[in-house]
């Protein structure tokens, strides 16, 4: 599908846009482990006027389209917003992925692949992003069988350990229960059930939390140094799946479907 100069060019403008932030964004997020909101207000000044001009063709030439775009945009900006709200999605995450849905509905090129059959450029970059997030559990377990790292197998997956004494200065969710019986330390891995449940609840426990505000940590920062080491999940901000997602769904296209042709033998 070619888009129309008219239509292609603001897409263009504000893919460029907001592609320089999100590789900007990805640099803050991997070193601070946070992206201020000021980080898009350039881009978004750029953004929004193509965005607006974008919709306002596709409503001059066909309304029932443009009704459709402005519904899966609504759709996707409020799944995002709903589980940033749950915990689910860092708040900068969110931020990047409700920017690129509501400007960027179409994708601006032919990527090598073609269009995939929906569409909706934002879905192929969340898809993408996902599938590359993928990758990294497979990296965490090769780490842990070369160290000897001994947990059970999920956990193999998904974590490894630290220093207990310097935790506060690590990046991921504390995957361990751990206390004091009879002068013994006692831990137990937290399930993913179980651990998915307490972050829907706020009850995750954040390292950042622990570095941030250790007066109302001191005992579990006690018993973490007395542990000796401590299970953390992997903390690779999602911003840096974003950003290769948008990249690769603008260049390469829809990996899903392409991953579905092959397995279908088309």
């Amino acid at each position: 599908m070619t888009l129309s100069p008219v239509i292609a060019i603001p897409l263009i403008i504000a893919t460029v846009a907001i592609g320089a932030t999100l590789i900007y964004a990805s640099v803050l997020d991997a070193r601070d482990r946070r992206v201020p909101h000021r980080t898009w207000r350039p881009a978004l000044a750029i953004a929004i006027p193509a965005a607006l001009w974008v919709y306002g063709q596709i409503l001059l030439a066909d309304w029932r389209t443009a009704a459709g775009y402005l519904v899966l945009v609504a759709v996707f900006c409020g799944f995002f917003y709903l589980f940033q709200a749950k915990g689910l999605f860092g708040g900068a995450d969110a931020y990047a992925l409700i920017i690129i849905t509501a400007c960027i509905p179409l994708s601006p090129i032919e990527p090598y692949f073609g269009i995939s059959p929906l569409g909706f450029f934002p879905f192929t970059v969340l898809t993408n992003a996902v599938l590359i997030n993928i990758a990294a559990p497979f990296a965490i377990l090769a780490k842990n069988l070369i160290e000897g790292n001994r947990a059970p197998l999920p956990c193999l997956f998904l974590g490894f350990p630290v220093d207990g004494k310097k935790i506060q200065n690590e990046f991921g969710f504390v995957m361990e229960d751990i206390r004091e019986e009879d002068g013994k330390i006692v831990r137990r891995f937290v399930g993913f059930t179980e651990s998915l449940g307490r972050m829907t609840r706020g009850e995750r426990r954040y390292t950042k939390d622990l570095r941030l505000h250790p007066e109302d940590y001191q005992k579990e920062l006690a018993l973490y140094r007395k542990a000796g080491k401590v299970w953390i999940s992997y903390g690779i901000p999602f911003i840096i799946p974003i950003t290769a997602g948008f990249l690769t769904a603008l260049f390469m296209g829809d990996i899903l479907f392409e991953i579905m042709k092959i397995l279908a033998g088309m």
